[in-house]
This record gives structure tokens, C-alpha cells and sequence, in this order.
């Protein structure tokens, strides 16, 4: 930090367990990549390549490139895995996580109907070639699960072998946890937390008004996902309690 703040809640330190910061990289260029590694790598902790956007990015290993020199892990979006899978490629995908070098991947099934059983085998088999995140949630935002459903897959998932859980929100923020209008489900979130540790979970929260809704229930060192590259410093704003809708939270009465 640049200057010196009584009162400021402890963040933990990259490599980071929790208190991760997941930003979702839709198609940046090449100059705006290094423009952001410039002002925001240390607060990024890992970067998704939305959806099946790495199947038409023109320039990919080298966008990963920059990504790895900076000391960011990446991952492709879930969707481009139920790409492969739907089109009964999971061992083309697999080496394709081998040629591109990836450490991650994201097993999902928010576009496609995909037997549960079968989704913890896929994570299984990639747990063991990379670290995997799973996503739990449906991006039809008509269908509603149930908590004890969502803890249900959480688990399941986790003892496939996934290292952590995202909660589906989509990019824009208003499916699975969230209502239409980017409510949070907050008796959802709160009745996953009696079970599922808050370590283990990355929640998608694309809106400002989401990540502050979690960080106070959380803390500052909740994890948070599909945030905007450029928003990725007025997040850590937030979550030290240096943005007007944190500023009090972490204040004592003597301050």
C-alpha cells in the first residue's frame, strides 16, 4: 500500500486459499491485458476466459502468455467444456488443457443437461491432470434450486476431487443467486454457509452492489467472481472498507 491506515481488515496474501478475486477476461486485447497486469495484477488472483471466448480470441497464447508472466493463473469458462462434452470431445479437451498449458479448468453444466453422477466423474478424471473448479447452478433463469439441493451438488462436487465451488450467476449477474433484478438470494447463500465452508466457494458477483452484500456478510476475504478487469481495484476499495458502502464496517466506535 502507498501510505499507512489505522483500521484496515487484514487481507490474505497471494498465493491466496480464500479472499479470492476471480476476474472475467471476455476478450480483451493484447495492449488492454498488459494495460490491466500494469495497474491490477496484485489483486488478481485468477483470470476466467469467458465462456467459449478462447475458441475465437485471435491471439490466445499470447494473451496467456502475458497471464503467466504476471503470475496469474488462467482458466477457460465452463461453457467451452460443455462445448466439448455435448459434442462427445472430453479427451480432445483434456489435451487441449495439455497443448494450452492450463493448471485450472471449470467443469460446469449451466448450458447442458448433464447427469450429475457423470458431471463428478468429469471432475474426478480432471482433478487429476489439473486443479478444477466446478460451477453449481443453472443459467436458465427460470429454474430455481433449492438450498438443499445447491449444498447437495456443492459436496458432491467438492469430494469429486473440485478444489472449489462457484456459485452460478452468470456474467450479468441475475440467475442462480441472484433474483432478475440482481437481488441476492440471501436465505440461499445463508442456508449454503451452514454447510458448505465459506473458503470453498467462489461467488460469481459481478455487481457492485453484490460484492458489497457479501463482503459484509463475510468479510473482506470472500471470494468473489466474474468481476470486471476494470473493476478490480474498486473492488479491493470495497472490501478494505475504503468505499462508501463499506467505509463504517470495519471502523470501531473509537477509531
Amino acid at each position: 500500500m502507498n501510505f499507512f491506515l489505522k483500521q484496515i481488515p487484514e487481507r490474505t496474501q497471494k498465493p491466496r486459499e480464500y479472499g479470492f478475486t476471480m476476474a472475467m477476461d471476455k476478450g480483451l486485447s493484447l495492449r488492454e491485458t498488459e494495460d490491466i497486469l500494469e495497474s491490477s495484477a496484485d489483486y488478481i488472483d485468477i483470470v476466467k476466459l469467458g465462456w467459449a471466448t478462447s475458441y475465437v480470441y485471435p491471439k490466445l497464447k499470447e494473451k496467456l502468455q502475458l497471464y503467466k508472466e504476471a503470475g496469474i493463473p488462467t482458466y477457460l469458462g465452463g461453457t467451452l467444456f460443455e462445448a466439448f462434452v455435448v459434442r462427445n470431445q472430453f479427451d480432445d479437451f483434456r489435451k487441449l488443457l495439455d497443448d494450452l498449458e492450463m493448471q485450472f479448468t471449470e467443469v460446469s453444466d449451466g448450458s447442458i443437461q448433464l447427469p450429475h453422477d457423470q458431471k463428478c466423474e468429469f471432475i474426478s478424471t480432471l482433478s487429476k491432470q489439473v486443479t478444477v473448479l466446478s460451477e453449481v447452478g443453472s443459467k436458465d433463469a427460470e429454474k430455481i434450486i433449492p438450498p438443499y439441493k445447491w449444498i447437495e451438488l456443492m459436496q458432491k462436487e467438492l469430494d469429486a476431487g473440485a478444489w472449489k465451488v462457484i456459485g452460478e450467476a452468470r456474467e450479468s449477474g441475475n440467475v442462480g443467486l441472484f433474483r432478475s433484478t440482481g437481488e441476492v438470494r440471501s436465505g440461499l447463500v445463508e442456508e449454503i454457509l451452514t454447510k458448505i465452508p465459506f473458503e470453498k466457494i467462489i461467488w460469481e458477483a459481478p455487481q457492485k452492489a453484490q460484492q458489497v452484500w457479501f463482503i459484509k456478510l463475510i468479510g473482506a476475504n470472500v471470494n468473489l467472481g466474474n468481476i470486471a478487469p476494470n473493476e478490480v481495484i474498486p473492488l479491493e476499495t470495497i472490501r478494505l472498507g475504503l468505499r462508501g458502502d463499506t467505509f463504517n464496517h470495519f471502523l470501531s466506535e473509537t477509531v
